[in-house]
C-alpha cells in the first residue's frame, strides 16, 4: 500500500520503517474495541505515505484515472484492511455503490489521492468530487451498519 502511495521503492521503504517506529511507540494505546490490528496497521502506514507525498512535494506522473500496476508480492490495501470476512463485507458494500462514488472512494481511501488530485484527474468540480466521497462515504456506512447488524 505504501508502494502505491509513494511510487518510490526507496522512499517506501522509508515510510515503511517509520510506520514500525510509530508503531512501537504507540502500541500501548491500541484499542481493540475501535480496529483490528491490520486496520490499525494500515492506517498508520497509509497516513504516513500520504504525509511522505505531501512533505517531499512529489506525486510523479498521474495516469487518467488509476495508478499504474506496481509490481509487488504484498497484498492490495483492500486485502490488507481487514481480515477474510471484513474484507469480503467491505467489498460487497463498495460494489454496491454507485459507480463514481465507488472510484472516488476507491481513489482516495486505497491510493491515497487528495481532494484535490482527483478533482484534477477526474476533471470534475471539487465540490462535486467531495459530494461523491461523502454521499459513498454515507452509503458505504450504512451498508456495513446493515450488515454488522443483519
Amino acid at each position: 500500500m505504501i508502494l502505491q502511495i509513494v511510487r518510490e521503492r526507496d522512499a517506501a521503504e522509508d515510510v515503511l520503517q517509520n510506520v514500525f517506529i510509530k508503531v512501537w511507540q504507540s502500541a500501548g494505546r491500541f484499542d481493540t474495541t475501535r480496529a483490528s490490528p491490520i486496520t490499525w496497521l494500515c492506517t498508520i502506514a497509509r497516513n504516513s505515505a500520504i504525509d511522505s507525498v505531501r512533505k517531499s512535494g512529489r506525486r510523479g506522473e498521474v495516469s487518467d484515472d488509476v495508478l499504474p500496476d506496481i509490481e509487488d508480492e504484498t497484498p492490495d490495501a483492500e486485502d490488507m484492511l481487514c481480515d477474510a470476512e471484513e474484507s469480503a463485507r467491505l467489498q460487497d458494500c463498495l460494489d454496491g455503490l454507485k459507480s463514481d462514488h465507488r472510484k472516488c472512494i476507491r481513489m482516495a481511501f486505497f491510493r491515497g489521492y487528495t481532494h484535490t488530485e482527483l478533482s484534477q484527474v477526474l476533471d470534475v468540480p471539487l465540490g462535486t468530487l467531495k459530494s461523491r466521497i461523502r454521499r459513498g462515504l454515507a452509503s458505504l456506512k450504512g451498508c456495513l451498519e446493515g450488515v454488522a447488524n443483519g
